[in-house]
This record gives structure tokens, sequence and C-alpha cells, in this order.
């Protein structure tokens, strides 16, 4: 996929009402709030990645629950060298999967019958899935429903490598190993995914964490491969970590999401030099908000509050001003030197990617300071 990248057809969408914008604007027409993508920023953070994975000898599986785009999910294949995507909800995979995207890690785990049986419907679209499992009582509901439909779905063991949510026991995996491959699965590997590592801004305090889930997912991998199991694939990583697992020599595969776009509180967090992570990936997601009062000196209030930007891992950044705070419908700066005026234009980058992306139906992707695409977000809302 070369630029300038596709958009679907507009023609009928009313700028303003349907979409924020038309291809071929300048941003200072962009109508409010609005979610900007810099293109220039995303290309850069997709090689640097492709080329970290390519040094280190493993795969990458592009986490496709930070974007919910289909189309961004192809320039990461495209572009940025991943194998496939990982996704959190069976509706998330669906939306992908109708998409076109054919290589589906649901890097969860799914109880309902209801979305096992649609989990098992996927591979009818051509698709290969992927599902993880924590739990013995998961796997003859799983297998019932791949029977019913005459599928075949990849499981993964999930393990609790440090993080304290889901995940069994290192110990325990052999035992679920011999239930899965017994009820007719096809166990194919390992997820050691260690959420809350990706935050630990201190990068000392990071890597001994990762030495820590290190050990436990090479104790685990080791039970499975001592008791005669094939474990092909052992997945995890994120972007706050994704060095210490590449370099493990024992994952294969990492499942890296904000690295493309970036956020605030990620932005914070420390490599062994002390520089940031968006020294090495530019933060290329904005929410473009507009002044809309001045209600006092030296207080400016935007257009784009807690409907429009993520709230819960911090404020907004801008460039030479401080937020104070946000509402539903407002953002509010201290703007103690008067520079701004009603109608200027500010570019936030959201404290936290994933859920800011969520709140939008539309990324306006930019080159320079001009509409140069116009993606959906595919799977927006597709939290069933």
């Amino acid at each position: 996929m070369q630029p300038p990248y596709p958009s679907p057809d507009l023609t009928g969408y009313e700028p303003g009402y349907d979409i924020p914008a038309l291809l071929g604007w300048p941003v200072q027409q962009v109508h409010t709030p609005a979610l900007l993508i810099d293109l220039d920023a995303l290309e850069r953070n997709l090689a640097t990645m492709r080329a970290a994975c390519a040094d280190m000898g493993v795969s990458l599986r592009a986490h496709g629950k930070m974007h919910r785009s289909a189309d961004l999910a192809r320039l990461q294949m495209a572009v940025g060298g991943a194998v496939g995507l990982c996704c959190q909800k069976v509706s998330e995979a669906e939306a992908f999967v109708r998409a076109g995207l054919r290589d589906v890690l649901i890097s969860n785990e799914l109880r309902d019958p209801a979305k096992l049986d649609r989990l098992a419907r996927l591979p009818l679209l051509g698709a290969r899935v992927a599902v993880c499992v924590d739990d013995a009582a998961a796997i003859a509901p799983l297998a019932e429903a791949c029977a019913r439909h005459g599928t075949q779905i990849d499981v993964l063991i999930e393990i609790d490598c440090g993080a304290g949510r889901c995940g069994i026991a290192p110990d325990a995996v052999v035992p679920l190993a011999q239930i899965i491959v017994s009820a007719g699965l096809n166990l194919t590997g390992v997820q050691a995914y260690h959420g809350k590592m990706q935050h630990i801004r201190d990068f000392a305090a990071r890597q001994a964490e990762a030495a820590r889930a290190e050990s436990l997912t090479r104790h685990a991998v080791g039970l499975l491969r001592d008791a005669g199991f094939a474990i092909a694939t052992v997945t995890g990583g994120g972007s706050g970590s994704f060095g210490f697992e590449g370099t493990s020599g024992l994952w294969t595969e990492l499942q890296c999401g904000s690295y493309a776009v970036m956020d605030a509180d990620y932005a914070a967090v420390r490599d062994a030099e002390g520089q940031p992570l968006s020294a090495r990936f530019p933060p290329a997601l904005q929410v473009l908000t507009q002044v809309m009062s001045l209600p006092r000196p030296g207080h400016a209030v935007c257009d784009a509050g807690l409907k429009s930007l993520s709230g819960e891992s911090g404020l907004p950044l801008a460039e030479g001003l401080t937020c104070l705070g946000l509402s539903d419908e407002h953002s509010e700066f201290a703007d103690p030197d008067h520079r701004l005026k009603v109608g200027d234009r500010m570019r936030l980058i959201p404290g936290h990617c994933a859920p800011t992306i969520n709140l939008h139906d539309w990324l306006v992707g930019l080159r320079g300071d001009r509409v140069e695409c116009l993606w959906p977000v595919t799977a927006r809302g597709r939290s069933f």
C-alpha cells in the first residue's frame, strides 16, 4: 500500500454532519473536534517497529484494539511488517475479518456461549482465527462450537506472567494443555502479556518486571515442551516492553499496538538513556479542537471534552499550554500570555489513544496540513 492512501466513497457525505472533512481540505477547515493522524509520523513509527522486529528476529502481530481501523490494520501489514492482528472482542474480530483481514488472534478469553458460536463461524469467512484460554471449563464449549460449524480455532494458553489479571498459573499449564488436545483443538502456543508493565516509566523498574515475566514464561513453556507439546508461538509484549521480549530468545511474536500513534501516557515511558518513548515513536494521533470561549483573562475553553478524548490516563498535552481539566464537552487551558483567541485551533495529544479513537467515527489522515485520507473506525463500539 503506497500513499496517497485510499478512502471510502464519500459521495453524499456532508462535512460537519457525516464526516469531519473532505479530501484535500486544509486542516484549518476540518470540523472540530476531529481525530487527526499525522501520516508522516505514522509511517515513521511503522518503519521503526518493522526494523526493530526484524533486528530481533520476532514477528509483529499488531494490536487492532488500539485503533479499530481496518485501513490502519492493512497499512500495518503492508508497510509495517505485521503478520496479522490482535483484538480483544469477538465483535472486533468480526469487523476485521469482514473487512478482509485474514489472520486474527483474540488475545483474550471468551466464555459466553453466544460469543463462542460467533467465534467458531469466523473461519467460514476464510480467516485463520485464534483465541486464548485460561480455564479447563472453557475447553468443551469451545470444542462444541467448532464441531457445530465444522471449523478449527487455534488455541493459546494464557499464563499470568505477573500482571495478576487473566491467565493460568505457569505450574498449571500441562493439565490444561492435555484437556485442549484431548478435545480435538489445535494448541499452537502460549500468550504471556504483561499489560501493567507497559506503563512503568522508570527503565530499571520496568526491566526488573520484564525479567520476572520472562522467568515465569520460560518456566511454563519449558513444562509444556518437556511434556511433549509443540509450542510454536509465544506471543505477548507491547509498546512499552517490546525490547525485553524481543531480545529474550523466548517470545516469537510481539503484540505492540500504541507504538503506531502513541499517546501522552506512553510518551512518559523512559528508555535506558532516560529518553521518552516518543523520541523513538513520535505522536501521530491528535485531537483537533477549537477555542470556543475566553471567559476571563488567561483562561481558554475548547470544544473537545470527554466525549472526544479519554481522560483516565491523564490530561491531554498541548504545545506550550497546560490543560486544566476536562468535562463532557469542554477542555480548559491556562493561557497566561493571552496567546489564544476564539476560533484558534489546537492539536491535543490524548492521554490514552485506544479509548480516544473509540469515541470517533473517522480518522482524518493529514499529509502536512492537508487531508489525504479519511478512514472509518471500522470496529468502533464493537465491545460485545
